[in-house]
């Protein structure tokens, strides 16, 4: 389906992930960058740091946006340093949608609940502390040596068709699988979907979530683009792709999580699950603004470069003051930001972030030193740059003694403001 080369492990594509169709449209070229969550240790700073090219397109036969560059999922999630026990707004979020589940589907100690790349078990947990078996997939070594070690039964596998079958054949289908932000990741898509199909029962439904395109175009979210995210979703591809592999899409949620999520309920497609409304009336909507039209997404980089102009316009005059700028949230978005805008250490003192695996490490491309929060409290920087806007109400909470005592916040999405 793919015409792609292969460059120092980087392979590029010329057709649609989804369909297949060879005239991509192209919607905004962020140039070469570091991949986002390859942090570095101090003594890898000297040394050159791999780039690879980031270019978004959008397919006008299925309206899938994608990137056009595959780094390699082993470069990218072999030993990966995002965990999702870090985030109050992650763990709420998978505690609700779980145990709504476990009540609206009846489970019990004979179903089982899976989840493709579980990261540290953080969702699995809760219905395993209902007394519902669990089964998750997790890629990256690190990650997947976590969730085991916290009882949660995990298998440190890339998930495919080839894995969907196993399970199937081994009498492990399940009632519910669960996909959070993982279909944004996959390279070998349609394979992830033909398992899907496989390791679902026929009574079963999976619960995937993934960041929404048009909250994305609409509140300028550029910095969800990186080298992890290959596909950005509107319910109109997503439906594309799932009617490709024999399953529907019978519910659909909008969600607030990581900007504004879509949350779609997927069952196969002889099931006798019934389809809500939201669906058809999403899809018609979304017809309604354009999703299919190349045109709704062709001022989306004008949106960046004003954003761009602005942020390093504030920035420079807070800098002229002699006043000092820390920066919250090692985060992969706050990467793309960084390197696009080109904001570095002549601007900026350091990062804090409150995951334990990140401190100590320096940022992708920037090289700024990842601290503890802690450290905002005894340096007191005049102003932080806060990239895991995402996570704003979370984290203002979290730093209501830095505020108190005249710390301020620089929020940059999905506008520019300081608090």
């Amino acid at each position: 389906m793919f015409a792609i080369t292969k460059e120092s492990q980087r392979l590029s594509i010329n057709f649609c992930r989804v369909c297949g169709h060879d005239n991509l449209q192209p919607v905004l070229n962020l140039g070469q960058m570091p991949l986002a969550n390859s942090l570095l240790a101090a003594a890898q700073l000297s040394e050159p740091e791999p780039v690879y090219p980031l270019e978004v397109v959008f397919c006008p036969a299925c309206t899938l946006v994608q990137i056009t560059e595959t780094v390699p999922p082993e470069i990218l999630f072999g030993n990966y340093l995002y965990f999702s026990s870090f985030s109050e707004t992650v763990l709420e979020n998978a505690r609700a949608i779980a145990e709504r589940m476990i009540a609206a589907r009846g489970l019990d100690s004979g179903s089982l609940a899976g989840e493709i790349a579980s990261n540290d078990g953080y969702l699995l947990k809760n219905y395993q502390a209902s007394g519902i078996p669990v089964l998750g997939i997790e890629p990256a070594r690190n990650i997947a040596r976590v969730a085991q070690e916290n009882g949660i039964r995990t298998l440190n596998r890339f998930f495919d068709a080839a894995l969907g079958a196993e399970l199937a054949a081994a009498d492990q289908c399940a009632d519910v699988i669960h996909g959070n932000n993982v279909l944004a990741h996959v390279a070998d898509l349609h394979g992830v979907v033909a398992g899907l199909r496989q390791w679902l029962k026929p009574g079963g439904v999976a619960v995937i979530e993934a960041p929404y395109l048009k909250d994305t175009i609409d509140h300028t979210e550029f910095d969800q683009i990186y080298h992890e995210h290959l596909c950005y979703y509107s319910l109109t591809a997503l439906n594309a792709l799932f009617v490709r592999h024999a399953l529907r899409i019978v519910d659909v949620e909008r969600i607030p999580i990581h900007g504004g999520s879509l949350r779609v309920f997927v069952a196969p497609a002889g099931s006798a699950e019934a389809a809500s409304p939201r669906v058809a009336a999403l899809l018609a909507e979304e017809s309604a603004w354009g999703v299919a039209d190349a045109a709704f997404y062709q001022a989306f980089g004008a949106k960046v470069e004003q954003l761009k102009a602005n942020l390093r316009a504030l920035l420079a005059g807070i800098k002229a003051e002699g006043r000092r700028i820390a920066v919250y949230g090692a985060s992969a978005k706050g990467s793309t930001l960084l390197n696009y805008f080109g904001l570095g250490r002549e601007t900026l003192d350091y990062v804090v972030d409150r995951s334990t695996v990140k401190q100590g490490l320096y940022t992708p491309g920037t090289h700024l030193l990842i601290e503890p929060p802690e450290r905002l409290l005894t340096d007191m920087p005049d102003y932080v740059l806060l990239l895991t806007w995402n996570f704003a109400d979370e984290i203002l909470a979290q730093q209501a003694v830095y505020r108190s005592r005249g710390g301020r916040f620089i929020i940059p999405i999905p506008e520019l403001k300081v608090v």
